[in-house]
């Protein structure tokens, strides 16, 4: 059975341009993401990366659909499993001084591992998201 797609919405004072930069330039993703990045040049088609310091791969996949600063969607999966693969959409929208930002991480595969790991990390990064983006410094997503 496949499993349900999940959702986050986040209303965050920036800019649309600024978050599209948080999400897609490594130099701010490691601010935030446990000092991970996400790495691509972001075109259709292209490979995209979640990467430490170091170069290792935590997570890979292709750009699916990129339309600065508005949407990207991603495919996703461990570089150690990539049978298991799902979708992520992030989508932003402008609402006065804000932007509210959903993030649908769904097309699980049955018996999805990584559905379980990306409920507990989602909340978490996007909160640290949030925190930089306005206070600028992000949380430790790995506390516990």
């Amino acid at each position: 059975m496949k499993k349900p797609n999940q959702v986050y919405t986040t209303f965050i004072r920036t800019t649309p341009n600024k978050l599209w930069a948080a999400i897609t330039k490594p130099e701010f993703t490691r601010q935030y993401w446990a000092s991970l990045a996400n790495v691509s040049d972001w075109k259709k088609g292209s490979k995209w990366e979640h990467t430490t310091k170091e170069n290792e791969v935590w997570i890979t996949g292709k750009v699916l659909e990129c339309v600065p600063p508005k949407r990207l969607v991603l495919s996703w999966a461990d570089p150690d499993d990539l049978v298991d693969k799902s979708r992520v959409t992030f989508e932003i929208e402008a609402i006065k001084d804000m932007v509210c930002l959903t993030v649908t991480h769904g097309n699980f595969k049955a018996g999805s591992t990584m559905a379980g790991k990306v409920s507990w990390g989602w909340p978490r990064v996007l909160s640290s998201m949030k925190s930089y983006l306005e206070t600028g410094k992000g949380l430790n997503v790995f506390a516990r």
